[in-house]
């Protein structure tokens, strides 16, 4: 089996702009946004997909020029079934960013769990068919007693986890975007003493500042949240300073969860691991794709620590159906934000990537591979050929 075309697929879909000019701020007017895909194809008729569902802002497929220039002249010929080989080819090779390399892996492994009519979890070694889930809020919601209400309202879906972005880039005091630091850690503090009062003493509550701390703040929010009973605290401070994270591990009893953005998939996270900067391990997909990301889970459990995965999507539920639940907690299912139906099937797929049922738990697409199922009547209808590659056929 070979090889023989390598395709980046781009379609919009309407949604509701969030950001400002400094990156988080509020919902914005409605307006058409690209959405990618990534199709490998082989000359038996097995073809593989990812495809950005939920985390665009993080996790893009390449762009045509660097398919065409870089990925299409290693992967052609080449047998879809040598991944770990391919992965190292990959990683290797300066012209592929982790993400790049993340989404041709997810591709590769949908192949390999159609080549086995199996769902890709089982594949590369089922462990579960479902993973409790946590509500992952959007930031800057507004005063504490919206996130409070909307802590309510998820426990009531069903829920028993929640997690806060407080106010990210974003000054609640005037209600204007801000560039971040200075933070304002009083405030997220409010919002979080708010949410534990509405929801009370069973739900799991975690905090993620996405950054915006400097050490000294991160100790005082850490504190406070030891007082609340929160379970972790998220890549509070700027990653790329390893020394303060690690002092700060060693002062907190919460668990400090990282690293959610540093570059350098399962190889920086060795080096995290081995320096104790974190209690929790982070990685997801868009960090050398499914291939990199078990050997970060792997390394891991070695260790004795827990990795959960950054962000949802169909690759990374893929490896947490493989994975047992003392390794990966959770699934991070948003983001959320009060009358936002998170339940509702984007126009682009046959069916929703993560289905949640009354007790919390998502369940893992049963495939055959990722069990991704587009709609491409709809991506016809709405492509983009100038930011497409060439002879696109809507077709799995």
């Amino acid at each position: 089996m070979k090889i023989t075309d390598v395709q980046i697929i781009r379609f919009s879909v309407e949604t509701e702009q969030y950001g400002t000019k400094w990156g988080y701020g509020k919902i914005g007017p409605k307006r058409r946004n690209p959405i990618g895909i990534i199709k490998i194809l082989t000359d038996e008729g097995y073809n593989g997909f990812d495809t950005t569902y939920g985390w665009g802002m993080y996790y893009d497929p390449p762009s045509v020029e660097i398919t065409e220039n870089t990925i299409k002249p290693l992967l052609v010929g080449q047998d879809p079934r040598n991944i770990e080989r391919l992965w190292q080819w990959m990683m290797a090779h300066r012209g592929f960013s982790e993400t790049s390399v993340g989404s041709v892996d997810c591709a590769l492994w949908d192949i390999m769990g159609k080549i086995a009519n199996s769902p890709t979890y089982q594949v590369i070694g089922g462990a579960r068919d479902k993973v409790l889930a946590y509500a992952s809020t959007y930031p800057n919601l507004g005063d504490p007693d919206v996130y409070a209400q909307h802590a309510k309202d998820a426990v009531k879906r069903g829920y028993k986890a929640f997690k806060v972005h407080a106010y990210i880039f974003w000054d609640p005091i005037n209600k204007c975007p801000a560039p971040g630091k200075p933070s304002f850690p009083k405030k997220d503090i409010e919002v979080c003493e708010a949410v534990r009062e509405a929801v009370g003493d069973e739900i799991v509550l975690m905090l993620d500042p996405w950054s915006v701390y400097t050490y000294q703040e991160s100790i005082m929010v850490g504190r406070q949240l030891e007082k609340l009973d929160y379970y972790w605290l998220e890549h509070p401070m700027d990653e790329r300073r390893i020394e303060p994270c690690k002092q700060l591990t060693k002062e907190l009893q919460i668990n400090i969860l990282g690293p959610e953005m540093e570059p350098g998939s399962f190889y920086s996270r060795g080096n995290w691991a081995f320096q104790r900067a974190s209690d929790m391990g982070r990685i997801d997909v868009s960090f050398g794709g499914i291939t990199g990301n078990k050997k970060a889970i792997a390394m891991y459990e070695s260790l004795g620590m827990q990795c959960e995965m950054h962000v949802g999507g169909f690759g990374n539920l893929a490896i947490l159906g493989s994975t047992a639940e003392e390794q990966c907690e959770y699934y991070e299912r948003g983001l959320t934000r009060p009358e936002e139906d998170r339940d509702q099937c984007p126009p682009f797929l046959k069916n929703p990537c993560d289905p949640m049922d009354d007790d919390g738990y998502v369940a893992i697409p049963q495939g055959p591979g990722l069990g991704i199922e587009f709609n491409w009547d709809y991506i016809k209808d709405n492509f983009l050929p100038d930011l497409s590659s060439k002879n696109v056929k809507f077709e799995d």
